[in-house]
Order: structure tokens, then sequence, then C-alpha cells
């Protein structure tokens, strides 16, 4: 059986919420590279989604063994389990 998938979010709030969350973003892709952490480096893994004009989120697909270390560096607001 493949491990569980989660989707993390980080929620960036007001007028620049957009701006934030894109930046953020490209401090994501940056720690992954770091990290080496390749298997989450494909675009389907990662994005932003943008609830309304205040309101952006960040998101990441992480396996369900890699949660303990995403939440230990990157303390993200929420977390999902992703449908199969």
């Amino acid at each position: 059986m493949a491990d569980q998938k989660i989707r993390l979010k980080w929620d960036f709030r007001g007028p620049e919420a957009s701006q934030t969350a894109q930046h953020f973003l490209v401090h994501l892709i940056e720690f992954l590279e770091k990290e080496k952490l390749q298997q989450y480096s494909e675009e389907s893994c990662r994005g932003l989604e943008h609830a309304s004009s205040a309101l952006c989120s960040v998101f990441l697909i992480v396996e369900s063994k890699d949660l303990t270390f995403f939440k230990e560096h990157l303390k993200p607001h929420r977390a999902f389990y992703e449908e199969s």
C-alpha cells in the first residue's frame, strides 16, 4: 500500500496575500532544493490556491512518513489528508 499523502497549507491574508504567498512559495522551493527533497519538486506537489482577493494559500503535498520533518521545519498552518 502506498504511503498516505497529506496536503500542508500556509495561509496568507490581507491585501498583499497573493504577493506574500508567491514569495513564500519561492522560499519553499529553495528549501526543497537545499534539503534535496526532489520527490517534492514537481509542480503537481506544490502551488498556490486563491480563495479570494484577501486570502491565498501555499500548499505542499507530502508523504505521511515525512510529516514530522515538515512540521518541525516549516510549521504549516493546516494539514489535510489528500484523496487518492
